[in-house]
């Protein structure tokens, strides 16, 4: 991808330590090594955040998608719909390190709000909805609607993150979706994923950032807990299931 940090969006994430000390993500292992660590570079135009639930993964996505000024439930910079107020305060403690490839055109999706968004566009121009495919999102399934986002209305211009994207899409689309992003990363698109697939995470030349306890270490796919239980799994289903059958 050539030199790919030079023409990032984001080249790094810093966290003030001022953070209100009763806030949960205070207690995030995550943002205190952030924060002693004064920063968390990014090099590759895909950065995956994977974990365990609770690691702050979503968190972290959210707040850099706010502090770089997109709408806390979703959408382009330009969406500005609120149906309720949930979102944390620590972008309000996030400070980008922007690149000398900064882009105005981007995407922050959140799988669990994809619907307000959805909605949203439809309250919008015409003109505007041609630019999704021309056909609202709603007519569509929420695995149709997310890949003709992707197919759509992301480009090589733009900063793109995504908050498990593959609660919408089949095993089969999850290949189209990454044959998408993989190429839009190659023609100066920046995408920051937090994930559980197996499947996306081995996307190449794309960084690993693991969410543990024990705070972020960047990992290879095989290294990754998600990885390593899958395809034990898959290699033998039947004990599997008996060890864990038996065990509940």
């Amino acid at each position: 991808m050539g030199n790919a940090f030079s023409t990032l969006d984001i080249r790094e994430i810093r966290i003030d330590g001022d953070i209100p000390k009763s806030a949960y993500y205070a207690r995030l292992p995550a943002v205190r090594q952030i924060i002693r660590e004064q920063g968390l570079a990014l090099t590759k135009p895909i950065t995956f955040f994977v974990g365990e639930n609770g690691m702050g993964k979503s968190t972290l996505l959210e707040a850099v998608a706010v502090a770089a000024g997109f709408n806390p439930e979703g959408g382009t910079k330009n969406y500005r719909f609120s149906t309720a107020d949930s979102h944390a305060s620590l972008h309000e403690h996030v400070h980008l390190v922007r690149g000398i490839g900064s882009h105005d055109d981007g995407f922050f999706l959140r799988s669990e709000s994809f619907y307000n968004a959805a909605t949203y566009l439809d309250s919008m121009d015409s003109k505007v909805l041609n630019s999704y495919g021309g056909r609202s999102l709603h007519s569509l399934s929420h695995g149709e609607s997310f890949l003709a986002l992707v197919e759509n209305r992301f480009s090589p211009d733009g900063l793109f993150l995504l908050d498990e994207p593959e609660a919408a899409i089949s095993p089969m689309r999850m290949l189209r979706l990454m044959a998408d992003l993989h190429a839009l990363a190659r023609r100066g698109a920046q995408f920051i994923i937090s994930t559980h697939s197996p499947i996306l995470i081995t996307l190449p030349d794309a960084d690993i950032i693991r969410f543990s306890e024990t705070g972020l270490a960047h990992v290879k796919y095989e290294e990754t807990e998600h990885f390593q239980l899958t395809k034990k799994f898959m290699e033998n289903p039947g004990r599997m299931l008996r060890l864990l059958l038996e065990e509940g």
